[in-house]
């Protein structure tokens, strides 16, 4: 049987955008619902481990493009900020001087907020930090990295690789805590819903319609807000008519280079605890390392022969290059994603290698053990992009129907992304809620 449920606002997604939208418009008051496809991980036994993170990503981690570019694409409350390293980074100045879209204010907020800083200097590493003195000396002032981390939050600080498959400790900030300040505050929220279609009459939106759990549901209201990341909303917006969705994408495009030092190596040290972004090549370089189960299972996709190098994880050095690659692909509603690199990608990312093998090498890798990873996604995004599908105002051309997550970058960032999505979010509900 339907669900005829009526609200003010119906929000599909609860990563960082959908999670602070739904957060401000219940504390304004609002009737507000959000539709989560997966469910609350935080308090299962399974979360922040290996079988757990296979069973709450889509295809158990192994989602690839046709291309072969592997996306790790989180199905949970929170959303990605559940399996990210709590990396954060300030709004770049284009959003402000190319799209007139003021995002400064909402970022200082939050970094107040959410007490974002690096993590203090006796926590970033011994090995992380000397990657990051050797960057120094061919000329890269690598800088401690802000996160969303707080060791005091923490039952016992715990963080290492393995804090990409789920915070277990509680040091890392997840958007599923705004999730619950918007429950306290009267929002309503659907696990395991899945979201079929925006439902629009004459141009406008009055609802969505999909299934929660086994049974179908419709619910109404004034104003949908597509939060479901740069995959899930241009499927949604595709299903509901809006054929352009999903038409490219970015992917900040990303490798590890990997050495063997002759000390202990990065895999136990909290992840990305420096970082360093040269804007002219389009890429960013931090300390990271794929957690020790995976690493022979990423290795298998580059040849058998690199799987080997698994007893050599405990005294591995890792460089992660995420480079700003263009817009190219496409997201179809139905099959497999096509995403890879451009040749333009393909010559810088080969320029990012080079450097980051010297660093290695000064931080004391043998040059014979060090090598590349094969590519991964790790923030798909631009495909319902601003200037294209939306309005600085995240509008689409159907009437009360906003964007609000990374598919909305009109360009890759080449840098963390929840921090820009959560000023976005608060932007919108400010406007939002002067509009309502």
């Amino acid at each position: 049987m339907d669900s005829q449920k009526s609200f003010d606002f119906i929000l599909i997604g609860s990563g960082p955008g959908g999670a602070t939208l739904t957060r401000q418009l219940a504390r304004a008051g609002k009737r507000v619902l959000l539709l989560e496809r997966g469910h609350d991980w935080r308090s299962n036994p399974l979360y922040g481990t290996y079988p757990g993170a296979m069973l709450y990503t889509e295809k158990a981690s192994f989602l690839a493009t046709k291309e072969g570019l592997n996306i790790i694409r989180p199905f949970l409350l929170g959303g990605a900020t559940s399996m990210y390293c709590a990396c954060a980074a300030p709004p770049l100045p284009w959003w402000s001087s190319k799209h007139g879209i003021e995002l400064d204010k909402y970022a200082n907020d939050t970094v107040k907020e959410l007490n974002v800083a690096p993590l203090p200097v006796d926590l970033r590493g011994v090995a992380s930090t000397r990657i990051a003195e050797a960057a120094a000396e061919i000329g890269q002032l690598w800088q401690p990295q802000d996160k969303f981390m707080s060791p005091a939050r923490a039952t016992q600080f715990k963080c290492r690789s393995t804090c990409m498959l789920g915070c277990r400790c509680g040091a890392k900030w997840n958007a599923a805590e705004y999730v619950d300040e918007a429950i306290s505050a009267g929002a309503e929220v659907w696990t395991r819903a899945f979201v079929d279609k925006i439902l629009i009459e004459n141009r406008q939106v009055c609802g969505v319609s999909g299934k929660h759990g086994r049974k179908h549901f419709t619910v109404y209201a004034g104003t949908v807000i597509a939060a479901a990341g740069g995959i899930g909303t241009p499927r949604i917006l595709q299903r509901s008519g809006l054929s352009g969705a999903g038409q490219g994408m970015t992917m900040d495009t990303t490798v590890m280079v990997y050495g063997h030092a002759p000390y202990k190596g990065i895999g136990n040290e909290p992840p990305m605890t420096w970082s360093y972004t040269d804007d002219e090549l389009g890429a960013m370089f931090s300390t990271l390392i794929d957690p020790w189960l995976n690493y022979p299972v990423i290795m298998l996709r580059k040849k058998p022969a690199y799987a080997l190098t698994w007893h050599r994880w405990g005294h591995t050095l890792g460089v992660m290059i995420k480079l700003k690659d263009e817009i190219s692909g496409f997201v179809p509603v139905n099959g497999r994603i096509s995403k890879g690199l451009t040749a333009n990608d393909k010559a810088r990312l080969q320029r990012a290698e080079k450097i980051t093998v010297q660093i290695l090498r000064k931080a004391g890798c043998n040059p014979d053990t060090i090598f590349t990873t094969p590519v991964r996604g790790t923030h798909p995004s631009g495909t319902v992009r601003i200037g294209d599908m939306l309005t600085t105002d995240l509008a689409t051309e159907i009437k009360n129907l906003y964007v609000c997550d990374a598919s909305v970058f009109p360009e890759a960032l080449a840098r963390p992304t929840v921090l820009t999505i959560i000023s976005l979010a608060k932007r919108l509900a400010e406007k939002l809620k002067v509009a309502k």
